[in-house]
């Protein structure tokens, strides 16, 4: 079977129909259930939400704004429609920190579908990179392979020697987790003379996948594809063996709009990505997940009928992801905040070496002892990434408001 299930190669407008038809009813479930909702949508009849133009007249929240609202009603913000027990199996923290809630129900991040396509199946061993610690992406890519079948070495991050010899031993067939911690497990075996060559197909995510990089792990004889995925919203989109664009999940709605509105942009124009997602547990209604993407014509050689995007443009705002996790500017002033001797700070995110690095440029008008490695345990403590510190003279960084500039190149 090339296909997860038949809903795949739907005719496109029975896909419609079926998306809108189920609106409705999605609407009223978060009004009766998510108190955040009961109160931004009070005045809708969710009866009349039938099509996509009604449906942009609903407003949009933005991830950018969901710290603030947890902070103001924990756990989720009232967007969620569980509370604790058994139908909220877990609850994760991503930086933010952001709260998302894990129902008990199979693929409950519908990732298998993504899986299959990269080539999962049941019976593989698979080789999970991904943190199982605060944040859900371990979680995430266990509960999709368990989904297909197939076991998972919960391996989360760091250690590459004790990952190296475990990969020797349990001879996995698939990877997970970013394709820069695949490529530092392979260069650590080559380190040691040794081979993965059980390792045939991989599935990554949470950063950056140029084809470069695609190239050289089919080189290994490992065949690596990507999905677009959110602790909010599981699957978004997905990579197909056709390697043109990432084909959207069947149960999310997608809109491109303009920036810093709720308005869709124009077909094939880039704009930010809002998704309605379906999820009876947490059911985010024109949810504004602050990425750039654009609508691909046409369908996908791989015979999946369903929309494709471009995959990530960037983002709209200026949160930007590193190694997987998303860093914020309020991260950024809460780190200035904790040093009163620093003036104004830019975070400078770059790639050399093809390996994420982050740079705070402090504004200093004298050195301070131990004012660098202070900043550094502050960066790490908020951000849960590790930072480089860089001072420089007041008034030095340029005044354009930006906190967080992303300089990354991908070949």
């Amino acid at each position: 079977m090339n296909y997860y299930d038949a809903r795949e190669t739907r005719d496109p407008a029975a896909r419609e129909r079926d998306l809108l038809a189920r609106l409705p009813d999605q609407i009223a479930h978060a009004r009766a259930h998510a108190p955040a909702f009961a109160a931004l949508l009070k005045d809708i009849n969710p009866s009349t939400i039938t099509t996509r133009e009604a449906l942009a007249s609903l407003p949009v929240i933005r991830k950018s704004e969901l710290t603030e609202l947890q902070k103001a009603a924990r756990p989720f913000g009232g967007l969620a429609a569980v509370k604790w027990g058994a139908a909220c199996a877990r609850v994760f923290a991503s930086p933010g920190p952001i709260y998302e809630p894990e129902g008990a129900r199979r693929d409950y991040w519908r990732l298998a579908r993504a899986f299959f396509a990269a080539g999962f199946r049941s019976g593989d061993l698979v080789h999970n990179t991904f943190s199982y610690h605060f944040t859900p992406a371990g979680s995430m890519m266990e509960t999709a392979a368990h989904a297909l079948g197939c076991t998972v070495f919960p391996a989360g991050v760091g250690q590459t020697e004790m990952q190296v010899a475990a990969m020797l031993d349990l001879r996995p067939d698939a990877y997970a987790g970013t394709p820069s911690f695949l490529r530092i497990l392979l260069d650590k075996a080559d380190e040691q003379g040794v081979k993965l060559d059980s390792l045939k197909k991989a599935f990554v995510s949470g950063e950056a996948f140029p084809p470069s990089q695609q190239e050289a792990l089919a080189a290994r004889g490992i065949q690596a594809y990507q999905a677009y995925a959110t602790a909010d919203l599981g699957l978004i989109a997905f990579e197909t063996p056709a390697r043109e664009g990432l084909v959207l999940d069947e149960d999310v709605l997608l809109e491109i709009v303009r920036p810093g509105t709720g308005d869709p942009v124009a077909p094939g124009e880039v704009g930010e990505v809002v998704v309605t997602s379906f999820n009876p547990d947490y059911p985010l209604i024109r949810f504004g997940t602050g990425d750039l993407s654009a609508i691909l014509p046409g369908a996908s050689p791989c015979g999946r009928t369903n929309t494709r995007i471009k995959g990530w443009l960037g983002r709209a705002d200026q949160t930007t992801k590193v190694k997987g996790m998303f860093v914020h500017p309020g991260q950024v002033a809460a780190v200035l905040k904790r040093h009163p001797d620093v003036g104004r700070g830019r975070l400078v995110v770059d790639n050399p070496d093809h390996n994420d690095r982050m740079t705070l440029h402090c504004e200093l008008a004298a050195p301070v002892e131990g004012l660098a490695e202070a900043i550094a345990t502050s960066i790490r403590e908020l951000t849960k990434l590790r930072g480089e510190v860089c001072f420089c003279a007041p008034g030095s960084l340029a005044n354009d408001g930006k906190v967080i500039d992303d300089i990354r190149k991908y070949e």
